[in-house]
């Protein structure tokens, strides 16, 4: 994408909240905004046409989830997630680092990617930044997530910083292994609950920040205080002229607080 599919609409003078438009191949999406969450391409217990008339304008799907069943080449041949889901309003999806790094007796991290079993089956698979591009191309989803390394509540500094080392490399596989300029590719900044991580992680992706920045680690345990705490430290220093997703966060007292911190995007299963 050459233009800046971001608008930046109105910044509040009391906070750094915004007001912005986020344009995608399949819409608008209006900022901020709460996005449902479809872990398997629809969102439980809600249909299409419900999706539509509480104007939900964007929602996601779970790259692990799909992966693993129906299959992302399904998928593909049924032409992208959008028709297989019969929502056909913007899509976003996770890369599985998340989900993979939540199966803490199913996985084992190596240098270039994660070994992991099915927890359906026990079956036994494999992601790397290469794959996992791959799998989000055949899911096709607007606007799709590097590879990270989530590093847990309570880790030590010198875990949390191999983990942003590797997350930075894997950001540079995931970059060079995206082929599709229409799904938009945010980075992730990590650095768990360090200040000092946190902002050197962000100079890390930022460089590939084009449409859209994430910030996850956060709500995975940690009191909300610390979780918004992070949020301060990296408020001052992000990019003003592209969305800023908060990932796996939207409680409603979080979503107010969040959207204070300048934050654009939220996400979280609560609701369903």
């Amino acid at each position: 994408m050459n233009k800046n599919p971001f608008e930046l609409l109105k910044t509040s003078e009391k906070s750094k909240a915004r007001l912005g438009k986020l344009t995608t191949a399949h819409g608008v999406i209006n900022t901020p905004i709460f996005m449902p969450v479809g872990t398997a391409a629809t969102v439980k217990g809600v249909t299409p046409r419900d999706l539509k008339e509480m104007q939900a304008e964007i929602i996601l799907a779970n790259t692990y989830h799909l992966y693993l069943r129906p299959g992302t080449n399904i998928i593909a041949k049924a032409g992208g997630v959008q028709k297989f889901s019969g929502f056909n309003g913007p899509m976003l999806t996770d890369s599985g680092g998340f989900q993979v790094w939540s199966l803490k007796d199913l996985r084992k991290i190596k240098e270039n990617g994660v070994e992991f079993r099915s927890h359906l089956d026990g079956s036994k698979h494999f992601f790397s930044p290469a794959s996992v591009m791959q799998a989000q191309r055949e899911i096709g989803a607007d606007i799709i997530m590097a590879f990270d390394e989530c590093s847990p509540y309570g880790a030590s500094k010198e875990y949390a910083k191999s983990a942003n080392v590797r997350t930075k490399e894997w950001l540079k596989r995931c970059y060079a292994a995206h082929k599709n300029p229409q799904q938009m590719l945010f980075p992730i900044v990590q650095g768990n609950f360090y200040e000092d991580l946190r902002l050197e992680s962000l100079n890390d992706v930022l460089p590939y920040a084009k449409c859209g920045i994430a910030i996850g680690g956060v709500s995975v345990g940690e009191p909300k205080e610390i979780g918004l705490k992070m949020l301060d430290v990296l408020k001052p220093h992000l990019p003003e002229n592209m969305p800023h997703y908060l990932m796996g966060v939207g409680s409603p007292d979080y979503v107010l607080e969040g959207i204070a911190r300048g934050i654009d995007m939220m996400d979280c299963v609560l609701p369903t």
